[in-house]
């Protein structure tokens, strides 16, 4: 069994908090956005190996790759919550 990502059910943000990704343990995400609390509850997303696949409620997708535990997606450089 492949070992599970180190970003799998944490919350990843911007460095000024933001934008906030929480990546749920079931392999659904949310996103919000500054004081919304959930702008898009998306349908799932996958690890494999250092990169993340994201598919969102409107069938819309997109990508990112992990570097030194960075999150890299959309022009955004998001980190995991400490």
């Amino acid at each position: 069994m492949e070992k599970l990502h180190t970003f799998y059910g944490v919350l990843v943000l911007t460095i000024d908090g933001y934008i906030r990704h929480q990546l749920l343990p079931n392999f659904r995400y949310d996103e919000a956005r500054g004081s919304k609390k959930v702008l898009i509850k998306a349908v799932s997303y996958t690890i494999p190996r250092n990169h993340i696949d994201y598919k969102d409620d409107t069938g819309f997708t997109a990508d990112g790759e992990f570097k030194d535990d960075i999150l890299y997606h959309a022009g955004m450089i998001l980190y995991k919550e400490k």
